[in-house]
């Protein structure tokens, strides 16, 4: 077969990354995988082949369903359904297509594959929507029931020709949108504003006060660097100070629920008030701040980020608790350095604490996560944005003596295949 045949397949399940497996062969052969987005287990497609060029795998688009899915549904972007043309479809929404329950189902099912097939634990799985927020006047912020209207950050890109919008799926080709259903309503309303710009990304952010800000970051380097406007962020009745253009959680609830999700991780491995705690890839502390709010105020916790602005955030926004400090490093290199340095003292206090670490899409990766585990903390608490990398940690954590019974997932990106999952490991 070459790019461009077309075939017909049944689709037999979902696979990491937002794409389904299908499998190309005669009756009773195992066949070889196909991956193709825009479909869901159970229906049977017309697919053009795009990428033959590997033995263990193809790639395809699809061009006809032949028998729908009973969880199809029209595409919540409509811009991004199968009826228009592949070139002028965003990114960003390749769940979009699958009614919300059912689209949890297939992340469940993903986190679930990823820790039997990649980490080879046997440790069960739930999933849940983010946790609704009651406010002081006493309403209650939650997910819309089509699960849309949740992004407070989104980054636009601006093409040679001056062209406004996400890229394509799949591609890195500026796309223009009549509208940004997974935004909130003040994004897309500023979104719709936009009419020009130099090539390079846009990035809208609506912080705690409700106003939008764009910030342009064009490809051409500005001759002169400019102070970035801080802004506020609010979980529960705590204020976060935070660049406009740094990094905090995207879902509107997500910052409330991986807060709660980590609170309750903190309480049943029974987080000690004489532990050394810490927080790893910390940002600007929000986890050491639940960390400071479940141990109370004589908490001693550390918080460690590579990027020194935000690190700097961190020590502001920790400041109510005298034990607690910011460090500007990379996370590996201090944790080594603090398994190489700690004394008696210490060691007995790091046995008593938590570690809590929320890294990068790539994981903390082995040597690092064997760093913590050699540091022998009583409890790790590890935030995971992508199933593969956590399965892959989970078991390294698992063979240095830490073994967790449940991982707890959150769909903070409905629509999307992107997922969270809170775990708590103890010795």
């Amino acid at each position: 077969m070459e790019n461009g045949d077309v075939i017909e397949l049944e689709i037999t399940d979902v696979a990491h990354g937002g794409v389904f497996v299908g499998r190309y062969g005669a009756p009773g052969e195992r066949g070889r995988v196909v991956f193709v987005p825009d479909t869901i287990p159970g229906e049977r497609v017309r697919v053009q082949l795009v990428d033959t060029r590997k033995a263990a795998f193809w790639r395809g688009e699809v061009r006809e369903v032949l028998e729908a899915s009973p969880h199809r549904r029209p595409h919540i972007w409509a811009q991004a359904d199968l009826s228009t043309p592949a070139d002028g479809r965003p990114g960003g929404a390749d769940f979009g297509h699958i009614e919300l329950a059912h689209q949890r189902a297939l992340k469940l099912r993903v986190v679930e594959d990823a820790l039997a097939r990649i980490g080879k634990l046997d440790v069960p799985a739930t999933i849940e929507a983010p946790l609704p927020l009651r406010r002081a006047d006493g309403s209650v912020d939650q997910e819309s029931e089509d699960g849309t209207g949740w992004r407070t950050r989104v980054s636009l890109h601006v093409d040679d020709a001056g062209r406004i919008g996400p890229f394509g799926a799949r591609s890195h080709r500026v796309v223009p949108v009549t509208e940004l259903p997974l935004a909130t309503a003040a994004i897309a309303e500023a979104a719709a504003r936009l009419d020009h710009g130099r090539p390079g990304r846009i990035d809208l952010v609506q912080p705690a006060d409700g106003r939008v800000r764009v910030l342009p970051r064009p490809d051409a380097r500005p001759a002169r660097r400019h102070t970035p406007e801080v802004v506020r962020e609010v979980v529960g009745s705590r204020e976060f100070r935070v660049d406009a253009g740094g990094f905090w959680q995207v879902h509107r609830l997500a910052a409330h629920t991986l807060t709660g999700f980590v609170s309750d991780a903190l309480r049943d491995v029974q987080a000690d008030a004489d532990g050394w705690h810490l927080d790893l890839y910390g940002g600007v502390g929000l986890l050491a701040a639940a960390i400071g709010d479940v141990v109370g105020d004589g908490v001693r916790v550390t918080t460690v980020e590579s990027d020194a602005r935000a690190t700097e955030h961190a020590g502001e926004n920790l400041a109510g608790w005298v034990g607690a400090r910011a460090e500007t490093a990379r996370v590996e290199r201090w944790v080594s350095a603090l398994a190489a340095s700690a004394g008696a003292a210490e060691r007995e206090r790091l046995a008593r604490g938590v570690v809590v670490l929320d890294p990068p899409r790539a994981g903390a990766g082995q040597a690092t996560a064997r760093a913590i585990a050699g540091l022998g903390p009583k409890a790790i608490v590890y935030v995971a944005c992508d199933p593969v990398a956590l399965a892959r940690d989970l078991a390294v954590f698992r063979e240095s003596g830490y073994a967790a019974t449940t991982v707890r997932a959150v769909d903070l990106f409905p629509h999307s295949h992107h997922i969270e999952a809170v775990v708590a490991l103890t010795r």
